[in-house]
């Protein structure tokens, strides 16, 4: 499939579910995910590599997606992959506003920025570096922490954003045992980071 082509009121859907999110800022809040197939960033460590291949998943009409949104009770919704900017996402975000929903996206900021957003999580990658426009704009930086190295890197990318976006650490999943001591003992330090741990993986919800 060429993403640039794809029809704009057809998104291709890899999953939608409600639950809590797990992460960032808005950590225990119900939120309704719409998960985006296609992504071209290809971190070793992704947890959701069946999203990659946009061509996997089904061209879903827009009306259909917030329609599932609407049936629960929560509005908040986040848009997620994949790499969700690989698609332009204006009517998306318009059609879930029109519906009275909060809009977050989670993002690896690698592509340019669409869509109305009430909260941009930018979670750069190594393996594709995000664009300024969308740096510029983040209001939420989360940093996946795999290698000490990794401290350096998330300094770096601190420096960029505007002044009071929220600056999270989350430890890699398969190497948290590892790198949560290093995580809690650098946040002491440097106390304009906060923890974010993945806590609907605690707890056993999508």
């Amino acid at each position: 499939m060429n993403l640039a082509s794809t029809i704009s009121t057809r998104l291709p859907l890899m999953e939608a579910f409600y639950t809590l999110q797990g992460e960032g800022r808005h950590q225990g809040r119900a939120a309704y995910f719409i998960r985006l197939g296609g992504c071209d960033v290809g971190c070793v460590w992704c947890d959701v590599k069946d999203s990659w291949d946009a061509d996997k998943h089904p061209l879903t009409a827009i009306n259909d997606m917030v329609h599932g949104a609407a049936t629960y009770p929560g509005r908040l919704a986040v848009i997620t992959g994949g790499e969700p900017l690989l698609h332009q996402l204006d009517e998306l975000t318009d059609a879930l506003k029109a519906a009275g929903f909060e809009t977050n996206i989670e993002t690896s900021g690698s592509s340019p920025l669409s869509g109305q957003w009430d909260w941009i999580c930018l979670s750069p990658k190594k393996f594709k570096a995000p664009l300024p426009e969308v740096v510029e704009k983040a209001d939420e930086l989360k940093v996946v922490i795999f290698h000490p190295s990794d401290f350096k890197w998330a300094e770096q990318w601190a420096a960029q954003v505007k002044p009071g976006c929220k600056l999270y650490l989350q430890p890699e999943w398969e190497k948290r045992e590892k790198m949560m001591p290093l995580i809690i003992q650098y946040i002491l330090d440097n106390p304009q980071w906060e923890l974010s741990i993945q806590s609907h993986k605690y707890i056993g919800v999508p």
